[in-house]
């Protein structure tokens, strides 16, 4: 069983083989907002997304790769500006707001089952009070 190590070489090599075998218009199919499709390489050249990452080899000639499409315009510039604004806030809340919600529904929906059955029972014990009592009046059971 190969090491990690030679894991790596061999996905650098599938990597490299891969970048070579393309040209500008086949990358132009990968382009993504301002990158390439990670996945989509990662799946082409048979290994996990997280080699793409991990491996520095990898990682390194995948930016010289897309530095280089960028100087021949296949990949547009990176937006510096959009890396200075800051990442919308989230509300850590919302999510607690949403789990109290659908569970008041729930009880809602429970509450007002329970109240129709509860009618449902009383209409059933009005109509057994009236038997009994017919009963104890008469001793004999109505047809």
């Amino acid at each position: 069983m190969a090491s990690g190590q030679q894991i790596a070489e061999q996905n650098f090599a599938a990597f490299v083989a891969w970048a070579s075998s393309k040209s500008d218009d086949d990358f132009r199919e990968y382009v993504h907002r301002d990158k390439l499709k990670r996945a989509e390489i990662a799946t082409e050249c048979g290994f996990g997304k997280s080699a793409l990452v991990q491996n520095p080899a990898i990682k390194n000639a995948l930016r010289m790769l897309e530095d280089g499409l960028r100087e021949r315009g296949i990949l547009p510039p990176v937006n510096d500006s959009a890396m200075d604004v800051e990442p919308p806030v989230r509300d850590p809340e919302t999510r607690q707001r949403r789990q109290d919600s659908q569970r008041l529904n729930a009880l809602e929906q429970e509450n007002a089952a329970l109240r129709a059955e509860l009618a449902q029972a009383k209409g059933m014990l009005d109509r057994y009070k009236l038997l009994a009592s017919f009963m104890e009046e008469t001793g004999r059971l109505p047809r």
